[in-house]
């Protein structure tokens, strides 16, 4: 509730800024003005209740809500981002427009014009109106492209990735990296059995979903989560929480995830083993389980292991990556930031995690953190595309 606040107040500023720049300065006093601040305040009212109704009410009208609420919400984020980056321009153009010098006529006619230097009114309109237009073209372009990813099928990646420590015998062990697949109003059981069919089509040896599968309860979700259970691999199928599973009631999601065949790893390992060697698979609760007594714990994970075997370990954020690397883990496969999910907003995304998207070193340790599947909040990506990773291990 604290988030849903603080995201109010910093939407109704953004609104209040939309209709500033979009409808006070392009209409004059009237009913072009009346209306415009009728949408405004109908688009800030339709994003809130996709933001605040969306889990409290049936899914039939919590989709009714969300798809023009979310939709809104990407459209916003480049509306305010646009027009922002148009301020400059838009004085220098205001500084500009300047009734023209009027000449003196023989009678002295001018001497009742305004003065030469007087702002011009119309200009200034035609000015406003110019760039409004301008930054809802471009913002509809993005936005529609955006989409089009959002909702188009993951990219399925290759990513070969070469252990020290890896026994030969595993030498093109295939592990699907699947994050984010965000179950909720505007994705449902369709989304789950595509990501099944495309996971299964690689033949991996094993699957591991890191973290934020669902927004919303096993009550609502539990059908859409369904396909999970046809999903194929040698050595099964692997996960562990993320934030938005504590958001959604991580406890049943844990046990209806086990009845699927997806086995939770909560703050342990597993040995997994192929022609008489063996790796460690490793994972840990989110760190936002702090908050509900259920949070992280590696060493406990790790305690008691052969270090001369290799560990990989499975954690939704990035930013587990440096206690990973204190504790010698060799691989980490996270999720959680979407790769940014989109351009230029991604750049916020580095102040909290030390990898975004892709294969990175971080203090000894190799972190690979995929784009995830699904998306939180617009179904707008621009830049960052859902992928399905295939993870090939190798020995260095």
């Amino acid at each position: 509730m604290i988030f849903v606040l603080l995201l109010g107040v910093v939407c109704g500023l953004a609104h209040l800024y939309l209709w500033r720049r979009l409808v006070r300065d392009t209409t004059g006093p009237g009913r072009g003005r009346r209306l415009g601040t009728v949408a405004i305040v109908t688009a800030y009212l339709l994003l809130m209740s996709a933001l605040v109704l969306g889990p409290r009410i049936t899914p039939v009208l919590a989709q009714v809500v969300a798809w023009p609420g979310y939709l809104w919400l990407g459209a916003l984020m480049y509306l305010v981002l646009l027009l922002a980056v148009l301020e400059i321009p838009r004085l220098l153009l205001n500084r500009t427009a300047r009734r023209a010098p009027v000449a003196v006529g023989a009678a002295g006619a001018a001497e009742e014009q305004p003065p030469p230097t007087a702002p011009d009114p119309g200009r200034r309109l035609f000015i406003a109106r110019s760039l409004a237009v301008a930054t809802g073209l471009a913002t509809t372009g993005i936005v529609g492209y955006g989409t089009t990813q959002a909702l188009g099928g993951p990219v399925l990646k290759h990513v070969p990735i070469k252990l020290g420590k890896l026994d030969a015998a595993f030498t093109g062990f295939r592990i699907a990296v699947v994050s984010d697949i965000h179950l909720g109003p505007l994705l449902g059981r369709a989304h789950t059995e595509r990501i099944v069919n495309a996971i299964n089509g690689l033949r991996p040896d094993l699957v591991a979903i890191v973290g934020d599968l669902v927004d919303g309860s096993v009550e609502r979700l539990g059908q859409a989560a369904a396909p999970l259970r046809d999903l194929v691999s040698t050595h099964g199928s692997f996960f562990v929480t993320g934030n938005h599973e504590y958001f959604s009631g991580a406890q049943p999601w844990l046990a209806e995830l086990s009845r699927l065949g997806v086995h939770p790893l909560r703050n342990e390992r597993t040995p997994i083993t192929r022609g008489g060697a063996a790796f460690d698979l490793a994972g840990v609760n989110d760190v936002t389980g702090r908050n509900y007594g259920d949070g992280p714990d590696l060493a406990k994970a790790l305690a008691g292991r052969d270090p001369s075997t290799p560990v990989v370990l499975l954690a939704h954020q990035p930013v587990q990556v440096s206690d990973a690397a204190a504790l010698g883990v060799d691989l980490q496969l996270s999720g959680h930031t979407h790769g940014g999910q989109m351009v230029p907003f991604n750049l916020a995304v580095t102040l909290q995690q030390p990898v975004v998207s892709g294969h990175a070193w971080v203090d000894g340790t190799q972190i690979y953190v995929s784009n995830g599947a699904g998306f939180w909040g617009p179904p707008v990506r621009v830049g960052a595309p859902p992928d399905i990773t295939l993870v090939e291990l190798g020995r260095a």
